[in-house]
């Protein structure tokens, strides 16, 4: 025999099933048949050196340029491995990338990971989000590769 609370979330599951159906058929029903959206290939991914900046890091750094680049969502790393501290989170995209350095091969074998200051704090709060990021999360454009010609190489290289 079925319990009253057991009952009751049954019946809450249903409910908010049926509303996720309803709340869908209206957002098909409200969009034109003619609209198309565009493939995520479609659409170019934009990366451009900023010169003339003044951005600072926590922990003394000057950067007087960055690398303003579309990007993917990443953990940021308190340096560029792995194992290090998680720092931030790049949750929006584009980011501003102010310096390169070496560390260990991402997915693609790329060895370049690049200096940001993450949208969301992480470990190690007095930091606030800076760190590093494999290459591999750049969405390089126009024939870009790494590293980025005109920016920076990190200063603690």
């Amino acid at each position: 025999m079925k319990s009253a609370s057991s009952a009751v979330s049954g019946v809450a599951r249903h409910r908010g099933a049926l509303m996720a159906a309803a709340l869908l058929s209206l957002t098909l029903s409200a969009a034109p048949a003619h609209a198309a959206v565009a493939p995520p290939s479609a659409v170019a991914a934009t990366c451009v050196i900023q010169e003339g900046l003044d951005l600072r890091d926590t922990i003394g750094n000057v950067f007087t340029k960055a690398l303003n680049c579309d990007n993917l969502p990443s953990e940021v790393f308190g340096r560029p491995a792995f194992d290090a501290p998680i720092t931030g989170w790049l949750k929006l995209s584009p980011s501003r990338f102010t310096c390169f350095t070496k560390g260990p091969a991402d997915t693609t074998g790329n060895t370049y990971w690049y200096y940001v200051q993450g949208d969301q704090v992480g470990e190690l709060p007095p930091i606030k989000g800076w760190g590093n990021v494999p290459g591999e999360v750049l969405q390089l454009s126009g024939g870009l590769t790494h590293p980025v010609a005109g920016l920076p190489r990190c200063p603690w290289f």
